[in-house]
């Protein structure tokens, strides 16, 4: 089954009770689930409670990291079903414990007053390197860990504006710049290309933080996690084509960092805003806080 295939699968949530699905996670050998799949598999629990209206915005909070060799059950709370909006609550649970809990708002269509921040002027996906040459130019200089992550095969494919910036992660200014699609073709459906946006914001986010420090957080001196999570969803757009993640971190310290981030289809539309906050503690020897 081909990555892409895998995400399509694990997000199509089993469904237990009116209130209560259930989803498994992709790859069992991971130590903790992705954030990301927890988000979108949040996501989809809270829209397969609600009819005729596209999501606006999600935020989440992390509690604990997820098992990826045990199930996840999400349990929905119908809030709220107003003439306008309506409003879901999800808790992500395992071991009988909440790892993830999120609140998601969904609105019907309408018109209104609209401006939207100008995309950043940035090389085109087609100029820059694919993975394939990725893994052949940089990878070999990376850490071990970076290696693992650049080899395994992917859902979502990215390809960073700055390539030698991005890899070679010299300490430099809190931003950058990365396209990232979804690995194969998508069927049609506003909520699954939500949904699959979703799980790609949390890919990159944290790193616009780290690389101000010529880190990443995928640095095994790091130990990095999601702690929070928001999406605001403005316009329509399709996952499969290129979306520009234009990604900022106006701070860090006390061993977390702080990302923003505007999410743009190629041809300039801003179609979504996310900001996170995560752990970015160096590590130490001996146990650390929870």
């Amino acid at each position: 089954m081909s990555p892409i295939a895998t995400l399509l699968h694990i997000l199509d949530l089993e469904q237990l009770d009116t209130n209560l699905w259930r989803g498994v996670s992709p790859d069992s050998s991971r130590y903790r689930v992705f954030g990301g799949q927890v988000i979108a598999q949040s996501l989809v629990a809270a829209m397969r409670s609600v009819e005729n209206r596209p999501v606006h915005s999600l935020h989440g909070y992390f509690m604990l990291g997820g098992d990826p060799t045990r199930p996840i059950l999400y349990e929905v709370d119908r809030i709220r079903d107003g003439r306008s909006f309506t409003t879901r609550r999800v808790r992500a649970i395992q071991n009988g414990e909440s790892i993830f809990a999120m609140m998601a708002s969904f609105q019907s269509p309408e018109d209104g007053l609209h401006h939207a921040m100008p995309m950043p002027d940035v090389p085109p996906p087609e100029s820059l390197p694919d993975e394939e040459e990725i893994r052949a130019r940089f990878v070999p200089h990376l850490t071990e860990i970076r290696q693992r992550y650049w080899k395994s095969q992917r859902a979502i494919e990215l390809r960073p504006t700055s390539p030698d910036a991005y890899f070679l992660r010299n300490p430099g200014p809190p931003y950058q710049n990365v396209w990232f699609r979804a690995s194969g073709m998508l069927p049609d459906g506003d909520d699954l290309h939500s949904t699959i946006l979703a799980y790609a914001s949390d890919m990159t986010l944290l790193d616009g933080a780290a690389v101000a420090h010529g880190r990443s957080v995928i640095d095994p001196e790091i130990q990095a996690a999601s702690l929070d999570h928001a999406i605001w969803f403005h316009d329509r757009f399709r996952a499969d084509d290129w979306l520009l993640y234009a990604q900022d971190s106006p701070w860090s310290g006390a061993s977390r960092g702080l990302g923003r981030g505007l999410i743009y289809t190629r041809d300039g539309r801003l179609v979504a805003s996310v900001m996170q906050e995560g752990l970015m503690r160096l590590r130490k020897s001996g146990p650390g806080p929870d």
